[in-house]
């Protein structure tokens, strides 16, 4: 079982070890996962899809968000609520779109918010993670953002979409992971070597 300490120790030593990556290894991981996702049928079936920008050693996502575009997948990004400032909106991103950084540093799409869309209303979400085991769980940065923006998700058999795929490196699988009661299950882990569906 994981309880709070080690699931931080967990955190802690997952997020030094991608940090660790060269720029070499992080751009063939990309490319990997790149591929591998595109040719998933999650996302073949999906229209709108949520991805992210990469921060803090994450698996790159920008050769994947260029596949969308090329496939005419309509891509959107996080951003943060200007209301609710724990929940996340999703605003569209094309290859013209510019940035400003949100209040963490991270770089979100200048976009009007009537084009932003809630999380029920997006296909496929490409969620960002620490960690994850072969049960679903995912360990996050620690901020509860995804969780919450997510929550109507714990009653899933009131909701169709989204899917909700998770990416990583394949080495921040882990054995097992105890869930929190407000943790969002993912239907499936894409990594750089594998997919991981039907959790």
């Amino acid at each position: 079982m994981s309880n709070p300490a080690s699931k931080a120790e967990q955190r802690q030593t997952l997020r030094a070890r991608r940090n660790a990556l060269s720029a070499q290894q992080q751009a063939r991981a990309a490319e990997q996962l790149a591929a591998r996702v595109a040719n998933s049928s999650v996302f073949r079936s999906a229209r709108r899809i949520a991805c992210y920008v990469p921060n803090d050693g994450e698996i790159d996502t920008r050769p994947l968000m260029r596949r969308m575009w090329r496939m005419r997948r309509q891509c959107y990004l996080p951003v943060l609520s200007r209301l609710f400032y724990d929940r996340l909106w999703f605003a569209p991103a094309t290859p013209r779109s510019t940035f400003s950084r949100n209040r963490f540093g991270i770089p979100e799409p200048v976009a009007a918010s009537r084009s932003w869309l809630r999380a029920e209303e997006i296909d496929l979400i490409l969620v960002p993670l620490v960690g994850f085991d072969m049960n679903g769980n995912r360990l996050g940065m620690g901020g509860g953002f995804y969780d919450r923006s997510l929550g109507f998700l714990r009653d899933r058999s009131c909701w169709i979409r989204p899917k909700l795929l998770g990416l990583a490196h394949d080495f921040q699988r882990l054995e097992i992971l105890e869930p929190s009661p407000w943790d969002i299950p993912l239907q499936g882990v894409a990594t750089d070597r594998a997919l991981y569906l039907g959790m």
